[in-house]
């Protein structure tokens, strides 16, 4: 296909393939810019009616626009050849960020935070996407979130219609992505609705959830459902509740794991009802990781966390909590027993137990000095700060490879602790001279570098 010209776009390279097509970079030669030409696979348009209503579908997502989705410029069909001419949006995709590491948590956010009101856009107009994976947002140069393949949406039709043409059409296309490589299957599957899973009829909830699928894996670096085979994928999804958030990655807010595990209930009715009361709630999670101050959780939804926390737990993980439990139980029971010939014990048990207390106690200004000694070390970090389970981190300029080490150092401190909230930190840069004072006069300092001591 490489110079191939369909209509005015000469095909001058390849960019990537998919379950559903080829995506070549192409010229206008018209207007003279750089597009995507997505080449759709001749297995989902051989069927006239459905290339038909395809072409009507994709004309219609044209209509959109939003700085969040990447625009649709022409959908047509040349000598046979069915494709879509889009948005060339310079950049990376999500996945690929996610796989270089180098996506943090207020940038993750603030990506959620963009796609999600292209989201809410696309369904304003009534247009759900069905695709939505980290393979399909892409992430530009400046830091600017763009939905990818809009063109393959499907127009929400509030009339009747003919259901049995309908599930007959999902049911052809499920068969179709059964027949692509496994690869492709796995990796469109892993990011699918339970009801899209079953060919249910589909809705913009469908959406929200995928959505949530990209949101835990931008945050965990991992995906909530996997499996070995498709099957076991589809089973997943279907079936299996995620783990929460914040057991899987330590020092992620625990409004991070309601939005996510919202995003995720099974029934669409337990979703996120409109993606703009998804953004809604990202931009309050966002509030909190700049400021640092976390917001009130009711009682109910912590019990609620905690109970699936503990439904999360392997055996193994049940294993030294239990026999712990156990022993302290019968060391009562045997000292209650022989009061007198167990006091002296009693006493050692006593001695113990103070200087254990003593250790744990003091435990979080040991974590903390080991933190600041680590995060000491890279020469753009000015002041550290700790009070309150609140690390407060001041660089000269923070790049994105600061909040990953300093984040990372973070969770390794987190992971040591056996009980007991996660430890937060807050990474600030290019503070003014006023606030790096005042920072200077609170309490709790751990580290001020020599250079700015000289200044003072």
């Amino acid at each position: 296909m490489i110079g191939k010209i369909l209509k005015q776009y000469k095909i001058e390279d390849i960019l990537g393939k998919g379950g559903m097509g080829v995506v070549y970079r192409a010229l206008d030669t018209r207007l003279h810019r750089p597009v995507a030409l997505k080449v759709l696979s001749p297995e989902f348009t051989a069927d006239e009616d459905r290339r038909r209503r395809f072409l009507q579908e994709a004309r219609t997502a044209g209509s959109l626009s939003h700085p969040a989705i990447a625009q649709i410029y022409d959908v047509d069909e040349v000598e046979g050849v069915t494709f879509i001419a889009m948005e060339f949006v310079e950049g990376k995709t999500v996945r690929q960020l996610i796989l270089d590491r180098e996506l943090d948590l207020p940038g993750a956010v603030e990506i959620a935070i963009q796609a999600a009101e292209g989201l809410a856009k696309a369904h304003e107009k009534g247009i759900v996407h069905r695709d939505i994976k980290s393979d399909n947002i892409m992430v530009t140069r400046d830091g600017h979130a763009k939905i990818l393949d809009f063109g393959l949406a499907k127009i929400m039709d509030s009339s009747a219609g003919d259901s049995t043409t309908a599930a007959n059409q999902r049911k052809s296309m499920m068969e179709t992505i059964a027949r692509t490589q496994a690869g492709m299957v796995l990796g469109t599957m892993a990011y699918m609705s339970p009801e899209q899973a079953r060919g249910q009829d589909m809705d913009h909830r469908s959406d929200i959830f995928s959505f949530g699928i990209v949101l835990y894996e931008m945050v965990t670096g991992e995906l909530p459902f996997q499996g070995t085979s498709p099957i076991d994928t589809l089973h997943a999804i279907a079936f299996n509740e995620t783990r929460p958030v914040t057991t899987v990655k330590a020092n992620l807010p625990s409004s991070l794991h309601r939005v996510i595990s919202r995003c995720l209930r099974k029934q669409t009715q337990d979703r996120y009802q409109t993606s703009k009361d998804l953004v809604s709630d990202l931009k309050g999670v966002q509030k909190e990781i700049e400021s640092g101050i976390t917001s009130h959780i009711p009682l109910q939804d912590r019990l609620r966390d905690g109970m699936q926390s503990l439904k999360d737990l392997t055996p193994g993980e049940w294993l030294w909590p239990t026999v712990g439990v156990l022993v302290g139980l019968a060391l009562l029971y045997f000292l209650f027993q022989n009061l007198q010939a167990w006091l002296p014990m009693f006493i050692v048990l006593s001695c113990l137990g103070l200087i254990i207390y003593r250790r744990v106690r003091n435990r979080r200004h040991r974590f903390m000095r080991q933190f600041a000694a680590k995060v000491k070390k890279m020469p753009e970090v000015r002041i550290i700060i700790f009070q309150q389970d609140q690390a407060t981190v001041i660089t000269d300029k923070a790049l994105a490879r600061t909040y990953v080490r300093i984040n990372a150092l973070m969770d390794n401190i987190n992971r040591k602790k056996y009980f007991g909230d996660p430890y937060m930190v807050t990474i600030r840069d290019q503070v003014t001279p006023e606030d790096e004072h005042q920072a200077l006069a609170t309490p709790g300092i751990l580290y001020v570098r020599e250079d700015i001591l000289g200044e003072e």
